[in-house]
């Protein structure tokens, strides 16, 4: 069950995946689709796992979703260096 106590770090999460969702309404104007599609992706995974972790069975369950946040967040970084590097 979900725990209702404020969350930090999956409000901070939700929020970034707020933010990419409106930097991606900027990048589909550029006409830059699978770059926005991969940026999509891993940018809201983050928040999605940190999510799912609230309702672990296992401390190991909740370890592992936080590991894949934090995989998701560097791939997102990855995608976004990319895409301020390109023209």
């Amino acid at each position: 069950m979900r725990n209702d106590k404020e969350n930090i770090i999956v409000n901070k999460t939700f929020d970034f995946a707020l933010k990419i969702v409106e930097f991606l309404e900027n990048l589909y104007g550029t006409r830059k689709f699978p770059l926005a599609n991969q940026i999509f992706k891993s940018g809201t995974s983050i928040g999605a796992n940190a999510w799912e972790a609230q309702n672990a069975e296992s401390k190991a369950y909740f370890i592992h979703k936080l590991k894949i946040a934090a995989k998701e967040a560097d791939e997102t970084e990855y995608w976004l260096l990319l895409c301020s590097k390109s023209p």
